[in-house]
């Protein structure tokens, strides 16, 4: 047994770019950061028999990377037909306005700021482009924006930033709100069960094979670090930065500014439901 497997959603080793299931290919952006780990994961998403590609999230304004996911489809004989965005955070979505211009596509995504084009996304949209079958999954909470894809023929769903490839997700307060995100985690959960979901395909890091293990994970750690919270304010911690030095000690203090923006999200949540 490898020691991916060990891990939460047995993550895949080796190489993040490349082909990941039978309808999917990720180009990664050259945008690495300790909040992107290795980089944006650019989707390529197409019916193997298909000579059309629907690209989700196009990632930063980068001319280079732009290009190689032009070139990623032309060498498999596609042409990218459609743009789609699991959310407006700049590192995912920053390039989809020159990424529209370079392929001629439209952007279809929740908000409606970062569309180009009439149609938005939402509950219940289907993505056709080339034969695809790609259901538009609402998962608010890590933004208000956010959206998943469900992939019934591969049993896989993009994630966006909603379930990573490595670590945990940022609940990014004020846009972001907690009980949305435990709510979009349940609702990936019964995808696992009730739609038969395997794999995660994130917004970053690598391809997760092990999606209910992946999603109870989420759960697990959110659970443990809203008791921790709450527990630090019972103990006189009273300030979103006094918590963040108490609950995130060990963690580097680089992530400390995204940690505050977390746990102002959780101390809302608690005080919401009459815990604090």
């Amino acid at each position: 047994m490898s020691d991916a497997a060990l891990l939460p959603g047995q993550p895949r080793g080796g190489v993040i770019s490349g082909a990941a299931t039978a309808r999917t290919v990720n180009v990664l952006a050259p945008n690495a950061s300790a909040m992107t780990l290795d980089g944006t994961n650019t989707w390529i998403v197409a019916e193997p028999d298909s000579d059309l590609a629907v690209v989700i999230d196009p990632g930063p304004l980068d001319e280079t990377h732009l290009r190689a996911v032009i070139d990623t489809a032309e060498r498999a004989g596609r042409r990218i037909a459609l743009t789609l965005l699991t959310h407006g955070h700049p590192d995912h979505a920053e390039g989809a306005g020159r990424f529209a211009e370079l392929t001629r596509t439209k952007v279809r995504a929740l908000d409606p700021e970062l569309r180009l084009g009439d149609e938005g996304l939402g509950t219940g949209d289907v993505i056709t482009t080339g034969g695809l079958e790609m259901y538009v999954v609402p998962t608010p909470g890590h933004t208000a924006d956010s959206l998943s894809f469900h992939l019934p023929a591969d049993r896989a769903v993009l994630t966006g930033d909603t379930i990573l490839g490595r670590g945990t997700t940022l609940v990014a307060h004020p846009d972001g709100r907690l009980g949305d995100y435990l709510d979009s985690l349940r609702r990936l959960r019964s995808m696992t069960v009730d739609d038969g979901v395997q794999t995660v395909l994130p917004g970053h890091g690598p391809v997760l094979d092990d999606a209910q293990g992946a999603v109870e994970f989420y759960l697990a750690h959110r659970a443990n670090r809203l008791a921790q919270v709450e527990t630090a304010v019972e103990s006189g911690y009273l300030t979103s930065s006094q918590v963040v030095t108490h609950v995130y000690a060990d963690v580097d203090r680089s992530l400390w500014p995204a940690a505050e923006l977390s746990v102002r999200a959780q101390l809302d949540y608690l005080r919401e439901h009459g815990l604090i």
